[in-house]
């Protein structure tokens, strides 16, 4: 007792001199105003992978100060809330997949539909679907789930909590040097941010920004403040709370006290499966991620990948049409447990698996105007993979949905909210924002979360860490992450190159793959020849790239950490 006792009173006093004296700023252990991006390196105990490398930074200090892997986790996602608020959030939602020492589980923390949304919210008097009002503006946004699953997380961390958000407090009041690839986001989503903001938000610069300028976010420090001072209450109730009906009402939005005050996360069991003798530990539904990830996988294993090698005709044809038959079920199976009854079972099974690959050519492609769901009897998001010295390890996608979210600011919160209602079906056949198609299954309803492809992963072998990895991307989280996995599995590709190397990605409808620029033109090629439909990526407005992979391998004792050369992605550790 008299031990406790000691370590709680150490904790509280650390917590204060952290506090005091705050270890970001100019010329401290971290400084947000001269930085460089580290995108790979090897630590001998503990490792953080995410979006930028001040947050990769704050992970691995907070780990360096005797947190753990949650403790880290929660600490870095606060600081992206701050650095990357393209992605990074208090006002999005996410999945955790962790594996502790002693327990392995899964967090639910997606936004979900506030409580008087409707099936047909977004349908004109027409019957048409107005796309427009599921992707910007005050009624795309879901309820925010993330600061609730911090909460809930932070029963897994070992230090206080105000030590885990003092750097991105900091981060906020103080300011930090903007990259060249942020100063870009920020001034495309400049008119966007004047047309959907009733108060006008600081990201909104007359000239625009360019790398180095300072951005200070004194709104949001408040409201940070707020979350250290009062808990969970400090952003589900209170002034925070306030603040969001406030801007609800003034932009006609639909969340009310109700509904924030009510969200809840969900504890979930990991969807876990064998792959060549790795066990797979992923996210279950409302992700579709981990079924897409767990079906692909194993319509591949019949097949001779390694033989096949890396990126060749062969290879390529054959992943892109395992994911065309997952997608195509994900279009029809897949929404929220809690209001479909979803036939996880059958979708995983084998024999069900091998019925989807029955009409597969290895000679030519199939139409997915042909490939319909399997009969069943019964795009700005962000990653972090971490790992700390004492074999934890935590695998958490969060998300805006689109790049700046609904390009809503709250006002005199300082926090972008999501428009993650787009992530719904609106209309039966009609494509959301990433170009995914759904049905009755993911409908809006009120409360019900809306489907994902979030597909934070861990893999084991012989019940040691492996690989942690995920990437953010819409609906190529699935197929890259799957890619990735065949990459360092099947192909032995060093991780670096697993990573960075092309990706293609194919979703069923539209039927084609898509490419980034630098995939193989001879491949291509050789693929429309075989009748695929073949075009380079991109989403207007939004992104070129396919992912951005962020993965720890363990060799040897060792974390070989790699941050995607897609974007100012990071690692950090020690």
């Amino acid at each position: 007792m008299l031990y406790k006792f000691s370590l709680i009173a150490f904790l509280f006093l650390l917590s204060c001199h952290v506090i005091a004296q705050p270890y970001i700023g100019s010329g401290k252990i971290i400084d947000p105003y001269h930085y460089s991006s580290t995108k790979q390196q090897t630590f001998s105990k503990a490792a953080v992978a995410c979006a930028h490398p001040l947050a990769a930074m704050v992970g691995a200090q907070i780990m360096k100060m005797g947190g753990n892997a949650i403790d880290a986790a929660i600490a870095t996602q606060l600081a992206l809330a701050v650095v990357y608020p393209g992605a990074g959030n208090i006002g999005g939602g996410g999945f955790m997949v962790a594996r502790m020492a002693n327990k392995t589980f899964t967090l639910d923390y997606r936004e979900t539909a506030p409580a008087t949304a409707s099936r047909d919210m977004y349908l004109d008097e027409k019957g048409n679907a107005n796309t427009t009002l599921s992707q910007l503006g005050h009624l795309a946004s879901g309820i925010p789930g993330t600061v609730k699953g911090l909460f809930e997380s932070y029963r897994y961390a070992k230090l206080p909590f105000a030590i885990l958000i003092q750097p991105a407090i900091a981060l906020a009041q103080k300011g930090f040097f903007l990259t060249e690839a942020e100063a870009t986001k920020l001034n495309k989503a400049q008119e966007a941010f004047k047309k959907y903001n009733t108060v006008m938000p600081v990201f909104v610069k007359e000239n625009g920004w360019k790398a180095g300028d300072t951005l200070i976010q004194k709104d949001l420090a408040k409201t940070l403040i707020r979350i250290k001072d009062v808990g969970v209450k400090g952003f589900y109730e209170g002034e925070t709370a306030n603040l969001i009906i406030a801007e609800m009402q003034r932009g006609k939005g639909l969340l009310t006290f109700n509904d924030l005050k009510n969200y809840t996360v969900i504890t979930r069991k990991p969807l876990q499966f064998n792959y060549k003798g790795y066990d797979i530990v992923t996210m279950p539904p409302p992700s579709s991620g981990g079924i897409l990830l767990c079906q692909m996988l194993k319509m591949v294993s019949k097949y001779p990948l390694s033989m096949y090698g890396f990126e060749t005709v062969k290879s390529v044809h054959l992943m892109a049409e395992v994911e065309r038959r997952a997608f195509a079920d994900r279009a029809t199976h897949l929404g929220d447990p809690a209001f479909w009854k979803l036939p996880v079972e059958t979708l995983v099974s084998d024999q069900y698996l091998q019925e989807r690959m029955a009409d597969y050519d290895n000679t030519t492609a199939s139409k997915s105007s042909n490939t319909k769901a399997g009969n069943i009897e019964s795009i700005e998001t962000t990653h972090i993979s971490i790992c700390d010295p004492w074999g934890n390890a935590v695998s958490i996608t969060t998300t805006l949905n689109g790049t700046f979210g609904s390009k809503t600011v709250v006002g005199g919160a300082g926090f972008f909210l999501n428009n993650e209602m787009d992530d719904f079906s609106t209309k039966p056949g009609v494509p959301n924002m990433y170009g995914a198609v759904g049905g009755e299954a993911n409908s809006i309803a009120p409360g019900k979360r809306m489907l994902s492809s979030m597909t934070p992963t861990i893999l084991l072998k012989k019940n040691r860490l492996f690989l942690i990895l995920g990437t953010p991307g819409g609906t190529t989280i699935p197929t890259s992450v799957f890619q990735t996995i065949v990459d360092v599995v099947d192909f032995k590709m060093p991780l670096a190159a697993a990573v960075s190397s092309p990706k293609f990605h194919h979703q069923w409808l539209p039927d084609r793959i898509d490419v980034e620029a630098a995939f193989p033109e001879k491949i291509r090629t050789q693929l429309e020849q075989m009748g695929h439909t073949v075009v380079t990526y991109g989403i207007a407005g939004y992104a070129s790239n396919i992912g951005r992979v962020e993965a720890i391998l363990f060799v040897d004792g060792k974390r070989q950490s790699v941050a995607d050369h897609r974007g100012d992605d990071a690692v950090a550790g020690w």
